[in-house]
């Protein structure tokens, strides 16, 4: 029996869809980064009108995705006043802005209330952390170096 050429072409990419998006989902195709669902990441609870989440956004948000804590776990903004996201359903709400929790695959690794300042946020971070991979195995090297505080 022969395979007309349209039916052959048709069935060839309909195979190399069906191997790429196999491929994406066990995150093996090399190249194509898929983000993962299950990643660390530092969730602030926040809120329109907070004076401390303002003074964090002038002192930590502009460095904090260019450390290697933001790398390990980068930020994602909650705000207090609307529905926890699907996703982050299985965790505890918050009442204090800004507040800062640390999950990975729906554990919570700690949680910063309110902003202390520069200097206390990066030591409470990498506590935090540090938990984070002493229950955790494959996770990168130890923090080491941060941008110096300010002022």
């Amino acid at each position: 029996m022969t395979v007309s050429p349209v039916i052959s072409s048709w069935m060839t990419c309909r195979a190399a869809a069906l191997l790429l998006a196999f491929g994406l989902t066990l995150g093996v195709v090399p190249g194509l980064a898929v983000p993962s669902a299950r990643a660390a990441e530092l969730v602030m609870f926040e809120q329109a009108g907070c004076h401390w989440c303002e003074i964090w956004d002038e002192q930590i948000a502009p460095i904090y995705p260019k450390t290697e804590e933001g790398a390990l776990a980068p930020l994602r903004r909650v705000d207090i006043h609307k529905p926890m996201p699907e996703d982050l359903s299985w965790m505890r709400g918050e009442r204090f802005t800004p507040s800062f929790a640390l999950v990975h695959e729906g554990k919570e690794y700690g949680r910063i209330r309110g902003y202390p300042g520069e200097d206390f946020f990066w030591g409470l971070l990498a506590q935090m952390i540090a938990k984070l991979r002493d229950t955790v195995s494959g996770l990168e090297a130890p923090v080491e170096g941060r941008p110096a505080p300010a002022g």
